[in-house]
């Protein structure tokens, strides 16, 4: 009688133990940048800490539920159910949202406020899964993929009225899984070409448009400020700031909460968090986080090659293509390589909804480790 094999299921730990340290290392870093001004404000010196550290434990435990209990085969089944509830309430924030910097980005239940855009970033990561899964290989041409793109430059265009920086990071999600899925290197040069040109011709492009009157007045004014930020000094004050802390860091940094930027920078504790870190532990600080972000995407990476089938490593890559667009862009805004969007750090930055949704998404793709099955003897 023939011996049965043993099952032993893959459970990704080192993720678990990198995206755990992570978020720790972020709660220590925003108590350090967001205390002073919590206190002066009179919220209490670890108002944000607590609030961040409340989402973490919540996003913690979806995370560990997604990643044993729900099969993520399910998400294909429910796909176009999540991606329209997402496209919902995108169109709910702009009619009932409350204002914020400018736009209206938030909404608010029961006390409770959120950002409901970023729920388009895993809707649009399980759509694509799907799509790719079961038509990829009708994906070649223009007007094919023209159709594939719409499913996310729609709500990316109606979220980019309000938050730039969220229907870019929507878009650049669905452009990295089409670059994987899509085995067409006329695509592949295509986007590498409006990539380099979407870069060069920001400028131009934002006095076209501030004449066609399509963007508001404030997103205009940080892509000129960008280009010439000593002619915008109020606009520009926080990225002054910024590039102040990074460059007084120096290699070592000034000691774990010795910041002095976090006195006069507003807001420090959200999209310029990194430089903070940067002054506070300097060089070396700032380069160890990158590569913290780095090990990460390997191990997606790994998750993604050895997942059982397709749609897992399509979910995961484009949990990769968020993390990583979200970390790039973010430290890019931090060091003025491109204009000021209003980007969050992944798991580090204050911003419940963001958080939450990061870590699920890591649930997901630990769901798909532990369906990745080593036959034993």
């Amino acid at each position: 009688m023939a011996e049965k094999k043993r099952v032993k299921r893959f459970y990704d730990i080192s993720l678990l133990v990198m995206v755990f340290s992570i978020t720790l290392f972020g709660l220590l870093m925003l108590y350090s940048a967001s205390s002073y001004m919590a206190e002066k404000n009179n919220m209490g010196e670890m108002y944000f800490l607590k609030r961040q550290a409340a989402f973490a434990g919540l996003g913690f435990l979806i995370m560990l539920f997604l990643s044993r209990f729900i099969d993520y085969h399910l998400y294909a089944k429910l796909n176009m159910v999540i991606y329209a509830l997402a496209f919902m309430i995108v169109i709910a924030t702009g009619l009932i949202g409350v204002a914020s910097h400018g736009s209206n980005r938030w909404i608010v239940i029961f006390g409770f406020r959120f950002q409901p855009s970023e729920f388009m970033k895993p809707a649009i990561i399980i759509l694509f899964a799907t799509l790719l899964t079961h038509h990829g290989r009708k994906i070649d041409g223009a007007v094919p993929m023209l159709k594939a793109a719409a499913w996310a430059l729609i709500p990316a265009g109606i979220i980019a009225y309000t938050n730039l920086s969220t229907a870019l990071i929507v878009a650049g999600i669905a452009a990295f899984m089409l670059f994987v899925g899509v085995r067409s290197y006329k695509y592949h040069l295509m986007l590498l070409g409006i990539g380099i040109a979407a870069y060069l011709g920001a400028y131009p492009l934002s006095l076209l448009l501030q004449k066609m009157k399509v963007l508001h007045g404030y997103q205009i004014t940080r892509i000129l400020a960008w280009k010439d930020p000593s002619s915008f000094e109020d606009e520009t004050f926080q990225t002054l700031q910024g590039l102040y802390a990074i460059g007084s860091g120096g290699i070592f940094g000034r000691g774990l909460g010795e910041s002095i930027q976090k006195f006069i920078m507003p807001e420090s504790q959200n999209d310029m968090i990194f430089t903070i870190i940067c002054e506070e532990l300097g060089f070396v600080g700032g380069i160890g986080l990158m590569l913290v972000y780095a090990l990460i995407l390997f191990r997606l990476y790994e998750i993604a090659k050895n997942a059982k089938d397709l749609f897992g490593s399509l979910l995961v890559i484009g949990v990769m293509a968020h993390i990583a667009l979200q970390a790039i862009l973010n430290i890019a805004v931090a060091t003025n390589s491109i204009p000021n969007t209003g980007i969050t750090l992944p798991f580090i930055s204050y911003g419940g909804t963001s958080l939450v949704i990061l870590l699920a998404e890591i649930g997901i793709c630990l769901n798909v480790s532990y369906q990745t099955t080593l036959d034993e003897a």
